[in-house]
């Protein structure tokens, strides 16, 4: 299901609808950062939001802003980032695992691609330290989910482990309080 949105250039972005958002920055090239009244959500954000890895290429490739924010103050960087495999993907991993390991290949093709959108958002100039309405940063939401792929990209590009949300939890205090020794060894260092 999912979310709706009333600027349809978003519906398609997050839909992965390519034809369509092709058609609406054709129309108009400012459709690139149009953000729904909803929530804020440009059409880069609502591509990150589903990892719509080409859309998101096209989106960049046409100037969008990778630094706008939506009303939770979270840019496009930090959906790519809290994206998850959806219950289809665990499915099919689930149901292709024992044919060939071809689950397994799934599951670490759809992780390269995660990695490769964040990479294309570091690239384009997304601020890697922007905080949302809670205080986090992209860097705290990988810790969250203990994606070991990420977190090195993020220091990479200089996020700040030091960095504090609203509720004073610094991305090295989340890596300890989920007794995540990988994850801390490599916060210390980038720190």
């Amino acid at each position: 299901m999912g979310i709706l949105y009333s600027e349809p250039i978003c519906q398609a972005a997050y839909q992965n609808d390519f034809g369509q958002v092709w058609r609406w920055v054709r129309e108009d090239s400012s459709y690139v950062n149009v953000q729904d009244g909803f929530n804020g959500d440009t059409p880069l954000i609502c591509a990150c939001r589903r990892g719509n890895l080409k859309i998101a290429s096209f989106l960049l490739r046409r100037n969008a802003d990778a630094n706008l924010k939506n009303q939770k103050e979270r840019t496009c960087l930090h959906y790519a980032v809290m994206k998850k495999f959806t219950f289809f993907d665990y499915l099919l991993i689930i149901l292709l695992m024992p044919v060939l390991l071809i689950g397994y290949f799934l599951m670490v093709s759809k992780t390269k691609q995660n990695e490769t959108l964040v990479r294309m958002l570091l690239d384009a100039g997304v601020d890697v330290n922007a905080a949302d309405c809670y205080g986090y940063t992209a860097l705290h939401y990988a810790c969250e989910m203990k994606n070991q792929n990420l977190i090195p990209l993020l220091l990479e590009a200089h996020a700040d482990p030091m960095i504090r949300s609203k509720h004073g939890e610094s991305s090295l205090d989340i890596a300890r309080r989920l007794n995540f020794l990988q994850i801390e060894s490599m916060l210390k260092k980038g720190s």
